[in-house]
């Protein structure tokens, strides 16, 4: 029945959902189920109503994964990168296998000061998300803006996920438990510094671990699904050097990653990218790279076929790393001495 009641409300935009639209879809959908469970029978939903549509991936920052619930071999094949109007053909000359093997190398000589358990990692963005009125609506893609985050580092569980700041106001975003639930430890939907360190550094067992641990969307191919979840955590982390090369040496094993020899950032940077098409969803992850630092810079994702949720090249999500870094408290930036408690 849960799954009936969400389906009343429009499709949340996971890539970047402002706190405030966030808490009002939550609240009405917790109050339909409560009126649901005391007036109305079990019904069936209309075939109409069950049309196919992207479940947009997001940075785990956004959204836990019970929150998403509620509210809503290995060689690497070739895929045209002119589809969707990002980006230029693959070159003929270095492979995406061997990019990611370089940034690898890169990753693994970055040096990290190690994360308390106290702390928190703070990461400042420019982003964006497509959002929809309905179920029948294609998405529409939302006006970039910058976001700020507090990402607990706990090892749970917490009931307080991260703290953001989204135009001018300070929103703490917190998970939709059931009584009685203590909270939500760290993991792969709230990966901290200490459950990153204690993955895998072999790039196979990595990749072996994260297809046990990642469920697919509906209509998700399961190698797309781990490659939007690296995506995630190289975007929303900070994590030891060996564990963010081995995620790079992981992404080289999945099928269908391809370079593109100039892709853009959100925030206007050139630099070279990583892409991967997921066939049966119909959209595309891309990773944006300093081509001479060989640095993350940000990513985006967007449809790569005309259907019911747009057209072709229509930006899902797209997010720009500005800074990101290591505070003691809330509310507290890089740089800064002052802080304040949420």
């Amino acid at each position: 029945m849960n799954e009936e009641l969400a389906r009343l409300l429009p499709p949340p935009p996971e890539r970047d959902v402002p706190p405030g639209p966030l808490a009002h879809h939550k609240d009405r959908l917790m109050q339909l189920i409560d009126d649901d469970r005391a007036t109305t029978p079990a019904v069936s939903t209309p075939a109409a109503a069950r049309r196919t549509r992207p479940r947009l991936p997001r940075p785990a920052l956004w959204l836990p994964a019970a929150a998403l619930t509620l509210a809503g071999a290995i060689t690497v094949g070739l895929v045209t990168a002119t589809d969707s109007g990002y980006g230029l053909r693959q070159s003929d000359g270095e492979s995406a296998v061997v990019l990611l093997d370089r940034i690898a190398d890169v990753a693994a000589e970055t040096e990290v000061e190690p994360v308390r358990d106290d702390q928190l990692v703070y990461v400042k963005l420019l982003t964006a998300g497509a959002e929809a009125k309905d179920q029948n609506s294609v998405y529409v893609p939302g006006k970039l803006h910058t976001l700020e985050a507090w990402v607990s580092q706990e090892p749970g569980p917490v009931e307080q996920l991260a703290l953001h700041y989204e135009n001018g106001d300070y929103f703490p975003l917190r998970e939709l438990l059931p009584p009685g639930s203590p909270g939500v430890p760290a993991g792969i939907d709230r990966p901290t510094y200490k459950w990153l360190a204690a993955l895998p550094t072999d790039p196979d067992e990595l990749l072996a671990e994260l297809h046990r641990l990642i469920k697919p969307f509906e209509d998700q191919e399961r190698s797309q699904a781990v490659f939007d979840k690296i995506g995630e955590l190289l975007n929303a982390s900070v994590m030891p050097p060996k564990t963010a090369a081995a995620l790079y040496g992981a992404a080289a094993k999945i099928p269908g990653v391809t370079r593109i020899e100039d892709a853009v950032d959100p925030a206007g940077r050139h630099g070279v990218g990583i892409r991967r098409v997921d066939g049966r969803s119909g959209w595309a992850t891309e990773w944006i790279f300093d081509r001479e630092a060989l640095t993350y810079l940000g990513e985006r994702t967007y449809l790569t076929t005309d259907g019911v949720s747009g057209k072709k090249g229509t930006v899902l999500g797209e997010t720009a790393v500005l800074e990101r870094a290591v505070v003691d408290e809330y509310r507290e930036r890089p740089g800064s001495s002052s802080s304040s408690s949420s």
